[in-house]
């Protein structure tokens, strides 16, 4: 049996929100692919930080933060609608509309699917192991993410991505 990995699961989550949330199915798959790459520049980050257990010094916190741009720098190479999109991703999705987020970025400039894309991951994060969590159950990452609505994300994109689990209150 193939296992899906963790970006593959927030690629396809992010397709099926985008659609909900009335993209085509072609911008749908660029919004897919663009949440496969949304951590590329990760492999510029030390591995010991990446991979350790227990709560980052702020310092290390600085350069996990970092990621963002170096995938941004990476996906903007790219060229094209993909490209463009991916860099975005890349550069946004620890974003909060309430511009509490990596970088202090407010929901006004923050594209449709960055939002989409930063939810599913965050869904994704929270029901999967890390080496300093448990993974959750989808119930309980369904009910954190709800009250994240109107400071982490777009109310309008909670309500969208619980109805894809059958879950809307």
């Amino acid at each position: 049996m193939l296992r899906v990995t963790e970006n593959q699961a927030v690629a396809r989550l992010s397709q099926r929100l985008a659609l909900k949330c009335g993209y085509s199915i072609p911008m749908a798959r660029y919004i897919g692919v663009a949440a496969a790459l949304h951590d590329v520049g990760k492999v510029f980050i030390n591995k010991t930080i990446i991979r350790k257990a227990g709560s980052l010094t702020p310092t290390e916190f600085e350069e996990v933060k970092l990621h963002t741009i170096y995938g941004y720098d990476i996906l903007s190479r790219m060229g094209g609608k993909v490209g463009k999109i991916a860099a975005l991703v890349a550069l946004m999705h620890h974003e909060h509309i309430d511009g509490q987020g990596y970088w202090g970025i407010r929901s006004s400039t923050l594209p449709l699917f960055v939002g989409i894309v930063a939810i599913c991951d965050v869904y994704c994060a929270l029901i999967n192991r890390r080496v300093y969590k448990e993974a959750w159950s989808s119930k309980d990452a369904l009910t954190h993410i709800k009250g994240l609505a109107g400071s982490q994300f777009c109310p309008h994109l909670v309500e969208r991505f619980l109805g894809m689990f059958g879950n809307t209150h």
